[in-house]
């Protein structure tokens, strides 16, 4: 029997002014998914889910319906059909959740990269991560009914993605500058992204969308030129975090409280509920997540809840472990 541990990490989607095109990953914390390839078949699908552990019994079991084990399923019969690689086996599975879930930190997408960084590695590597991506994606309908690459994409890739098209898929990667770490905290609340995108307007006037697409051009030049200062500037969004802020208790206080600390910017991790924000060290990183912490608290829900100081992972989803 051949084991194989991958792991992947959190990932904020939107990155505030780019909804739904936009996102990055942290170097943690992460899911990770272990696989045992066993020669023999065992019933009629050929991927069967051992146990999930740290989801409070939430997840599914079903392999055709657990977003870890949907992803291997599809990398399964991609593998047969254009890599002519045959498969008789099994292959058991175990998901160990370190990520919450409804938590805006990209919890599926890292269930689902792990998962495929893990099948590739046991059938020898047949798939790129480009590759990969495309199932991660699939992953992603399954989890919330929409098939979006923001969080599945930076999960796998690792860096800053831009969506530029997803028919065809087009993925462009930029590497952060050296000195930019993201504060994320999750405060103990859930938020259902199905919920945070019904309260998003259906059109939005051309003014609006004209500020937008200005956030986030200087956004990407920030990022490319390593100028802070626009970084910060251009960390506005005006079409979601208007919508979604009222559903995430203190907000307000919590962003006003990471700017007041030092930080770039700061906006909704994804769908929310969890806050990132931008600095320019490590040290004002950790100043700023703890700021955002004391607001949450002290904000009329006191809501307590975890922070992550993390520069921008750029090696994206990876293989932990293979035993044979």
């Amino acid at each position: 029997m051949k084991t194989v541990t991958g792991f992947a990490s959190a990932t904020v989607g939107n990155v505030a002014c780019g909804f739904d095109v936009l996102g990055f990953a942290i170097t943690e914390p992460g899911d990770e998914v272990i696989l045992d390839l066993h020669e023999e078949p065992r019933g009629d699908c050929p991927v069967s889910i051992t146990a999930i552990v740290g989801d409070g019994g939430a997840l599914p079991l079903d392999p055709r319906k657990n977003t870890s084990s949907f992803v291997v399923l599809k990398f399964l019969e991609y593998i047969r059909t254009a890599k002519a690689m045959p498969f008789n086996g099994h292959i058991s599975l175990t998901l160990k959740k370190n990520l919450p879930l409804s938590s805006g930190m990209g919890s599926s997408a890292a269930s689902a990269a792990a998962a495929l960084v893990a099948a590739n590695e046991l059938f020898g590597s047949p798939c790129t991560k480009m590759e990969l991506v495309h199932f991660a994606i699939e992953g992603e309908r399954v989890a919330c009914g929409s098939a979006h690459a923001d969080n599945a994409a930076p999960a796998m890739l690792g860096n800053f993605i831009l969506i530029r098209s997803y028919h065809p898929l087009d993925l462009i990667t930029i590497r952060p500058p050296e000195h930019l770490f993201c504060s994320l905290v999750h405060p103990h609340t859930e938020l259902k992204t199905s919920y945070a995108r019904s309260v998003l307007p259906k059109s939005i006037p051309l003014s609006t969308a004209t500020q937008q697409w200005g956030n986030v051009g200087a956004l990407f030049a920030g990022l490319l030129t390593s100028d802070y200062d626009v970084i910060g500037r251009a960390l506005v969004d005006v079409v979601a975090e208007p919508k979604r802020a009222p559903l995430i208790p203190g907000f307000n206080e919590v962003k006003h409280a990471a700017l007041d600390s030092g930080a770039l910017g700061c906006s909704i991790a994804g769908s929310g509920p969890s806050i990132f924000a931008f600095s320019s060290s490590r040290e004002t990183a950790v100043a700023v997540g703890s700021a955002m912490q004391e607001a949450f608290l002290q904000s009329q829900a006191g809501l307590e809840s975890d922070m992550w100081v993390s520069p921008i992972c750029s090696q994206g989803a990876r293989v932990l472990s293979t035993t044979s």
